[in-house]
């Protein structure tokens, strides 16, 4: 029970205390592009080649959280369409679900991954089922093709790190395992207090 208190706090962690108002007034003194994608994020639409990234700290548990646009990831974002894309989609999953090989952390902090979730909206929309009232179903149906043709990636995963006191840097190979990505904006909240910095392919890594 208390393992499964200690995650949804986590998960609370991200989906609120992240978006605090010292970070949203931190992201005020970016200029009008990070303004832009506050804005895209709001009415719930990605930007390509921006991957966001929260990482939250509480003891010795560190949970990350990860949303990629499909385009970063697969270099589409719909259904798959062939049988390329959909082996494209599950080589990107395997990826996915190999933090270690995404994210490098200091030995002397003794990460261990503890759990692992990956998931995707990158689905075929089922009309079958609205074909017998479909006038009723239009708006519906534009919708889950809207959403449809801008699929992205989840992945969570939870480290349990023995002396999280040496844990002083997050390292990534994002963007050597998924090329499309031109930046990532990471929400840090820790033992060290909150941060908010981006990445990119020549500055990798996350001081805490």
């Amino acid at each position: 029970m208390l393992i499964c208190n200690k995650k949804n706090a986590l998960r609370l962690i991200i989906s609120s205390t992240l978006f605090s108002t010292p970070l949203m007034a931190y992201a005020g003194d970016h200029h009008h592009d990070d303004h832009e994608h506050s804005e895209h994020r709001q009415h719930g639409a990605h930007v390509h080649g921006v991957v966001e990234t929260n990482i939250a700290q509480d003891g010795d548990h560190l949970l990350f959280e990860i949303t990629a646009p499909g385009s970063d990831v697969v270099g589409f974002e719909h259904a798959p369409k062939n049988k390329e894309q959909e082996q494209l989609l599950e080589q990107a999953i395997a990826k996915l679900k190999k933090p270690n090989a995404i994210f490098s952390l200091p030995e002397s902090a003794n990460c261990k991954i503890s759990e692992v979730h990956v998931s995707h909206s990158m689905k075929h929309a089922d009309h079958a089922d609205h074909d017998h009232d479909s006038h009723d179903h239009d708006d519906d149906s534009h919708h889950e093709e809207h959403q449809s043709e801008h699929g992205e990636f989840t992945a969570q995963y939870e480290y349990h790190c023995e002396t999280i006191s040496e844990l002083n840097q997050v390292e990534t190979q994002w963007f050597t395992l998924f090329s499309h990505t031109k930046k990532i904006t990471v929400q840090y909240l820790g033992d060290s207090g909150q941060k908010a910095a981006t990445l990119t392919a020549k500055k990798a890594v996350l001081a805490l």
